[in-house]
């Protein structure tokens, strides 16, 4: 006789149920609501943004692997290229590359938070290495679009580089797909 695990039942309120049942989300931000002890939260992934940084972020270790080879080459064929890599600088050149690999890889990858929770009181920003920055609700926050980027080979949908701020919300820049803050105040002017 097989025992299994108990099932846990997700209990719902009625806003739960009703935010559960709510229109798609505009903009092509993905989203799930997930009821959270009494109130929905909309979770909406970061999916464009993450894409975008993360290809641009493969791009530019492409070009620095390319140009890190392309000096190896030119150190094997000049004039004493046969010394010691401690000798002519190969090691310290390979300690750069490493350096500027990481630090750019982290410096590109940084601004594009994975998700944004968005419920009734307040907006949890959950960044991309896993910290959660609680914000007041989105409905009395501010944004500005800094640059748009279309939807191609970088991104399969629209992403904006967007500046938040509110009024004990210092300015915040990130890098999100489309009407991932669509209900905060959008302005053209700066703070």
């Amino acid at each position: 006789m097989a025992t299994s695990r108990p099932v846990r039942i997700a209990r719902t309120t009625r806003r739960a149920e009703a935010a559960l049942s709510g229109p798609e989300p505009s903009g092509g931000a993905r989203s799930t609501v997930v009821a959270d002890e009494g109130s929905a939260v909309d979770r909406r992934k970061n999916v464009g943004g993450s894409q975008r940084v993360l290809r641009v972020t493969v791009f530019y270790l492409v070009v620095l692997v390319a140009l890190y080879a392309g000096f190896l080459l030119y150190d094997r064929s000049a004039p004493g290229g046969g010394a010691s890599p401690e000798s002519n600088g190969v090691l310290l050149f390979t300690g750069l590359f490493a350096a500027f690999a990481a630090g750019g890889a982290i410096l590109t990858v940084h601004p594009a938070p994975r998700a944004v929770e968005v419920a009734a009181d307040r907006v949890t920003v959950v960044g991309r290495w896993g910290v959660r920055r609680v914000l007041p609700p989105l409905h009395s926050l501010s944004t500005r679009v800094v640059r748009r980027y279309p939807s191609g080979w970088l991104s399969d949908t629209p992403v904006e580089q967007v500046e938040l701020w509110g009024s004990d919300v210092p300015l915040r820049t990130y890098l999100v797909e489309d009407g991932l803050f669509r209900e905060a105040t959008r302005t053209d002017r700066g703070r």
